[in-house]
């Protein structure tokens, strides 16, 4: 038995898995650029909900996709770098916005915790399966809700319920179906590297 896919199965998430670099900083910085980059060109797939100030977008998935490939650590800086660049005037939160005032800068802000919880439970296994990465994506969804519905409420001076109702429910749909991709293409991507391995 090869003693070269041990790592593979356990305490490892797949940003962990590339060629062994001298300059390994260098390495993880572009890794956290480039999560923090392609969470930004997600959020510009961007659809309008009517009635609720929260479009659908693609950054909510690439935000846990990556703190599922990218692991705890690297997941949260990436996000940190996301959300500041673009409270800095980066026009790349959802739908070319930018700024810590939008009502919907409470999600950005619940995907940095999302990304850090989705890496930590990676590097534990939780994308290695179809059942624990439906666990996980539910997880880090549930933390960016968690986050996100009651700055919404706060930002709008919404009820509760009437941000429960624009900032949750239309969205529940969108994240199953981002769920299940991430359910086949995490495990998909750990049996190929299982067999190269």
């Amino acid at each position: 038995m090869s003693t070269a896919a041990a790592p593979v199965r356990t305490g490892a998430v797949l940003a962990d898995l590339l060629p062994a670099v001298r300059h390994r900083y260098a390495v993880d910085t572009a890794l956290v650029v480039g999560g923090a980059a392609l969470t930004g060109i997600a959020a510009q797939i961007a659809v309008p909900i009517p009635g609720s100030p929260v479009p659908v977008t693609g950054q909510t998935f690439a935000a846990l996709l990556v703190g599922t490939a990218l692991g705890a650590r690297r997941g949260f800086l990436s996000l940190a770098v996301y959300a500041l660049v673009g409270m800095a005037g980066m026009p790349w939160f959802a739908g070319g916005s930018s700024g810590a005032g939008g009502a919907s800068f409470g999600y950005v802000l619940g995907m940095l915790l999302a990304a850090t919880l989705v890496g930590d439970l990676a590097r534990r296994g939780g994308d290695r399966s179809v059942l624990r990465t439906a666990g996980t994506m539910v997880l880090g969804s549930a933390i960016i809700y968690a986050v996100g519905v009651p700055y919404l409420a706060l930002s709008t001076g919404m009820s509760a319920s009437a941000a429960i109702a624009a900032g949750l429910v239309p969205f529940l749909l969108g994240d199953a179906l981002k769920a299940a991709l991430a359910m086949g293409a995490l495990p998909a991507a750990w049996k190929l590297v299982g067999r190269r391995g």
